[in-house]
């Protein structure tokens, strides 16, 4: 037996603020998640698969329109042509109550119910699935207490949108235990919802299969799906991840410690970009990082160097640099900040580096805040909220703040 499971399809997942970047490629962007799915499609129909099991967020929210239903929809015609069934719970982003649209699906795809577990099973096959969709998108309930029992004789998968005990990045919905799942009794749990590949364990197998497509560049690295095989006497021979993304997102962290001026620190770039593997769109963000002997020069010329880093990138095919961001710190000399504006200032940077509160008081109290236009929040570039977005925007503050001093001292 053979059995595909994916999850987080997010289809036709809007991708916020790219307009805002000069030659970023929107279309090939907006269009990866469908891709994605066709290729999880020629996967399944290659490899003869026996089920697709997708473990819930399908889409991502309502439709804007009828046309990714119905693109769905033919993607799973595909599979009814070649014998495949697919299997599908609904998770947070496509529960019922927020789905104000729908279309029949072809009847090989078999939607679990929503309101409380159920088994479907295949004899010819020799597999039975057990799951629940979301009724809701704020489910904290503990759905995999009510799966029913494993059936007799048959390969036992428990199809669930979870975030078990808790993913970084990912809200606490249908909450549960590794025990809790290995206490059913199941072969094989797919699971959803976070956006990483993860194997939590091998006996049972219990797998986070990771969205088919990245969406943003906080999802980075290879995204696909598990192919799955059983052997005859019902037991996993593998668990093996296939890609399916036809654009990835990196961030590549460059050290520039030892570059000591502009030129340096772009080769030091063009080799970590020539790096990267070909063959798809790559969306790149770069951070440079270390204490740099060039880290006034990026400052105050950081539009420049962004730009050149882009030229760069232009040069290397398949590539776009979605962001670079300038991490860097003044080499450390002995004695020095202890007096004057700069000990100050480095004094303050250091305690609200330790009050995330204080940080936030300083952004959201500003009177220039309230008057930022709405699509900036909307855009998710205004981000109070976020811990890490907060110490970000403070450390270039003060990275600003430092080299203009600096500046003024070395005239």
């Amino acid at each position: 037996m053979k059995l595909i499971h994916a999850a987080d399809l997010h289809i036709d997942s809007p991708l916020r603020g790219l307009s805002m970047y000069e030659g970023a490629p929107a279309e090939e962007l907006r269009t990866a998640s469908r891709r994605a799915l066709e290729n999880l499609v020629q996967l399944a129909i290659s490899e003869s698969v026996d089920a697709v099991l997708l473990a819930g967020d399908i889409y991502d929210g309502d439709w804007p329109d009828f046309q990714t239903g119905l693109f769905f929809g033919k993607q799973m015609s595909l599979l009814r042509a070649q014998g495949i069934a697919v299997y599908l719970v609904s998770g947070n982003h496509d529960a019922q109550n927020k789905m104000t649209r729908r279309l029949p699906l072809p009847d090989n795809v078999r939607m679990l119910d929503v309101e409380e577990p159920e088994t479907v099973r295949d004899e010819k096959v020799g597999l039975a699935v057990h799951g629940q969709g979301f009724p809701r998108w704020d489910i904290t309930d503990n759905l995999a207490l009510g799966y029913p029992p494993p059936c007799r004789d048959l390969f036992n998968v428990g199809l669930l949108h979870t975030a078990l005990n808790g993913r970084d990045g990912h809200n606490k919905y249908a909450p549960c235990t590794v025990d809790h799942l290995m206490g059913k009794g199941y072969d094989y749990w797919a699971l959803g919802h976070v956006h990483n590949r993860e194997v939590v364990q091998e006996d049972p197998w219990i797998v986070f299969p990771g969205n088919i497509q990245g969406r943003h560049a906080r999802e980075t690295g290879p995204k696909g799906c598990t192919l799955v095989t059983v052997g005859d006497d019902l037991r996993v021979r593998s668990a093996v991840h296939h890609d399916l993304d036809v654009a990835r997102w990196e961030h590549l962290r460059i050290d520039v410690s030892r570059a000591g001026d502009l030129d340096a620190v772009a080769d030091l770039v063009q080799v970590r970009l020539k790096s990267l593997p070909s063959g798809k769109l790559q969306a790149v963000r770069v951070s440079l990082v270390g204490r740099s002997s060039a880290h006034l020069r990026l400052w105050n010329g950081r539009h420049q160097f962004v730009n050149e880093v882009r030229s760069i990138a232009n040069d290397l095919g398949d590539l776009w640099v979605e962001k670079v961001r300038i991490e860097t710190r003044l080499p450390e000399t002995p004695g020095e900040g202890t007096i004057g504006l700069l000990a100050d200032l480095r004094r303050t940077a250091a305690a609200l580096r330790s009050d995330t509160a204080a940080l936030h008081r300083l952004v959201t109290e500003d009177p220039l805040y309230p008057q930022l236009p709405l699509d900036v929040h909307n855009e998710d570039r205004i981000r109070p909220d976020d811990p890490d977005w907060l110490q970000r925007l403070g450390d270039d503050a003060i990275d600003l703040l430092e080299s203009m001093l600096t500046e003024g001292r070395t005239r």
